[in-house]
């Protein structure tokens, strides 16, 4: 069972595995798939496009080979929806999601859903384009974003509307401070942020309380 694993992390809306990959190679699971039993590390890659994670478990296999996957189970690749993810009550110690959490419908049900599915005394950890400080840096950054980034898409992978998109939804997406209130109003405590690149970038961090 997971929660008889040393460490279970989860990371939603990471298809791809770039994510996950990280952590596998941080917690030097491919050395113990050479040996038998499962692995005491439990990395779980949760992501509502199932094609997404094909493309992930394919480019794990092709980098760590199958007995991670397999044999150790060190690795798992899960298709499901942030706004009710297919596992049970404090199943994990670490929720992370990377460039994801703007794209749920319903973020404050996805919070609510992280929380529940992480152990008391579990982490939650985001990573999300958020809104920029500095005034100067600000104006400057949508200029690039709203006259830059859907020409390059046009130009380079004959996309606009995508990257459009990309543009108009980071600033639709919720302040940091605001991020912060709805994370304590799903229940995390100590909720905080760290800005980075001047905010163009924010990790949000939590705690599920014991």
């Amino acid at each position: 069972a997971e929660d008889e694993r040393l460490l279970s992390i989860l990371d939603v809306a990471g298809g791809t595995g770039d994510v996950a990959f990280r952590f596998v190679d941080a917690a030097k699971c491919e050395e113990r798939a050479k040996s038998s039993g499962k692995d005491e590390i439990s990395v779980t890659v949760c992501d509502i496009n199932p094609e997404m994670l094909r493309v992930g478990e394919s480019r794990a296999r092709k980098k760590y080979g199958s007995a991670l996957l397999d044999d150790t189970s060190a690795l798992k690749f899960v298709e499901g929806n942030a706004q009710c993810l297919p596992f049970a009550d404090e199943s994990f110690d670490l929720y992370t999601i990377a460039f994801g959490l703007r794209n749920v419908t319903d973020v404050d049900m996805a919070l609510r859903d992280a929380l529940r599915v992480l152990k008391p005394g579990g982490r939650f950890m985001c990573l999300e384009f958020s809104h920029v400080t500095n005034a100067p840096l600000a104006s400057l950054y949508d200029t690039y974003s709203f006259h830059v980034i859907p020409k390059l898409g046009e130009v380079v992978a004959n996309d606009r509307d995508s990257y459009q998109y990309l543009v108009e939804s980071i600033r639709k997406f919720c302040t940091q401070e605001e991020l912060v209130t709805r994370m304590e109003a799903a229940g995390f405590e100590d909720a905080k942020y760290t800005n980075m690149t001047g905010g163009i970038v924010a990790v949000h961090e939590g705690w599920k309380p014991l």
